[in-house]
Parts: C-alpha cells; sequence; structure tokens
C-alpha cells in the first residue's frame, strides 16, 4: 500500500505539465488531423482531397524539396563541424574557442541577419571587397549564403553538446589506448565516436527540429517571395495563412509531422546509452 502512495506521488509531479501539453499541443493537432479530413470550414468530411491538392501544388513541391535540400545539408554541416570544433577543443589546441564558439546565440537573430544582408547584398562590402556585382540574395547562391548564416549562429550549441559528451568518456580509455600504440585517428575512430553514440541521438534529434525550424532567418534574409532556392515550408505556410487554406495548411502538416517521427524514430531509444559500454 505504501509502495503504490509513492508512485501515485511521483505521478503527480508530472501531471500539470501532462495536462498543459496535453491542452496546448495534443489537442490543437488532434484538431489539425481532424481538419486535413475536412473542408475549409471543418465541417464538411473530404476524404483525401486535401493531401491531393497539395500534392498537386507546384509551389508545395517546391517548398518541401527546399526544405528537404536544406535539412540533408545543414544537418551533417552542423554535427560534423560542430564535433570536429568540440574535439579541437577539448583537446587542448584552441581552449580560447570555448569561449567564443557561443558568441553568435547571443547575437539577436534580426542583427544576425541584417549584418547578412550587407554583406551579400549587390552593393555589400563583399562584392565592393572583390570588385564584384553579384546579386548573391536573388540567384542560387541563396542557398548557401542561408546555409553559411544557419550554421554560423547555431554551431556554438552543438559544440558544447558534443563537449559535455566527451567529458563523460573515460580517460583511463584513452591511456589505455596509447600504451597498446594505437594513433589519434584509432583512438578517435574506436573510443571517441562509439562514447558519443547517446549523445549524437539527443543532437541529431535537435539539428533536425533546429532545422526545420530556421524560418526567422530565411524569412528576414529575402522577404515573403525569396529566390526560388531558398522558398521554404514556412514561406507556403505564411502564404496559406494569408489565404486562409486551413484545409492545405493542415494535410501539409501532418506530413511534416510524420515525415519528422519517421527521420527520429530510429534514434528514440538510442539517448539513454551507458559510457561503459564501449570499450570493446
Amino acid at each position: 500500500m505504501r509502495k503504490n502512495v509513492h508512485g501515485l506521488k511521483e505521478y503527480m509531479f508530472i501531471i500539470p505539465s501532462l495536462a498543459g501539453i496535453s491542452f496546448f499541443v495534443f489537442l490543437p493537432f488532434a484538431d489539425v488531423v481532424r481538419r486535413s479530413f475536412t473542408d475549409v470550414a471543418g465541417k464538411r468530411f473530404i476524404g483525401f482531397q486535401s493531401y491531393q491538392a497539395v500534392f498537386a501544388n507546384e509551389a508545395f513541391r517546391l517548398a518541401a524539396g527546399n526544405s528537404l535540400r536544406f535539412l540533408l545539408v545543414c544537418v551533417p554541416l552542423l554535427l560534423g563541424l560542430s564535433l570536429l570544433l568540440a574535439h579541437i577543443i577539448w583537446s587542448g589546441m584552441a581552449k580560447f574557442c570555448k569561449y567564443v564558439c557561443l558568441l553568435p546565440m547571443a547575437v539577436p537573430a534580426v542583427s544576425l541577419v541584417f549584418v547578412w544582408n550587407m554583406a551579400f547584398h549587390r552593393n555589400g562590402f563583399i562584392n565592393s571587397y572583390l570588385g564584384l556585382s553579384a546579386d548573391w540574395l536573388n540567384t542560387s547562391c541563396a542557398f548557401w549564403v542561408l546555409v553559411a548564416s544557419f550554421l554560423w549562429k547555431n554551431i556554438g550549441y552543438y559544440v558544447v553538446l558534443w563537449l559535455a559528451g566527451l567529458e563523460k568518456i573515460p580517460q583511463s580509455y584513452y591511456d589505455a589506448a596509447a600504451v597498446d600504440g594505437a594513433g589519434a585517428f584509432d583512438r578517435f575512430r574506436y573510443i571517441t565516436l562509439p562514447g558519443l553514440i547517446p549523445m549524437f541521438s539527443a543532437a541529431f534529434i535537435l539539428a533536425v527540429t533546429g532545422t526545420l525550424k530556421s524560418y526567422r532567418e530565411c524569412y528576414l534574409l529575402a522577404g515573403e517571395y525569396p529566390h526560388q532556392s531558398i522558398y521554404m515550408m514556412q514561406h507556403l505556410f505564411h502564404n496559406w495563412f494569408r489565404e486562409m487554406a486551413v484545409d492545405k495548411m493542415s494535410a501539409s502538416a501532418v506530413m511534416a509531422v510524420c515525415l519528422f517521427m519517421v527521420i527520429v524514430y530510429p534514434f528514440r531509444k538510442k539517448g539513454g546509452g551507458d559510457s561503459g559500454s564501449f570499450h570493446n
């Protein structure tokens, strides 16, 4: 009896949070799912017509393709570059970077985009310095400008995540490997990478989420109708919202959530790994 009461007290602590999430997240999303199968007014059931209309929409195909491309480019670069920088800092070769890497996160997004606009404008200081007249934000180069701004803004946060993971790896493993004659690459491959698997799961999910939510930078960089290379799902949702196309927005949101779940599902249980499980 006492054990049951103790277990009930534990659940009492999560009831407020669970109630808030249910009311502000789960219930609204359930209504979005319902509206994806109804007309704009949400009263008449129309089946999969909204999904068919979304797939037939050229703007949706362009935005979905650009968003997927942005995700496939940014996530590997973000995780790889931040891991490299974190390993350099952790090994002691550039400790001062530890205090600098988070500075971009302290810069407001509006100020950041203003600087990038000044840099890559047709009359910006990059063209002035190089003697060019390229209109970076109105060509396919706009995609890489957006990638660079996203990486510069977010890489410091993931450096901190990797450093936290590196600190959990016992130094005795590296000492034993050094005694056995293992080189730096072998230590990184057989000790560091396996030891970072638990942290990789969390970093990957956060990177995917952050990439899909990178709306402010893209919107502020080029406005509502940017170059087609950086026309993202967020722009499409913004334009459909102005048109009150609730049925299309609902169907697109359901598909986006399903895609996100498919991407992160393989990593859902790897965050609880033990650092003592990789010594083989």
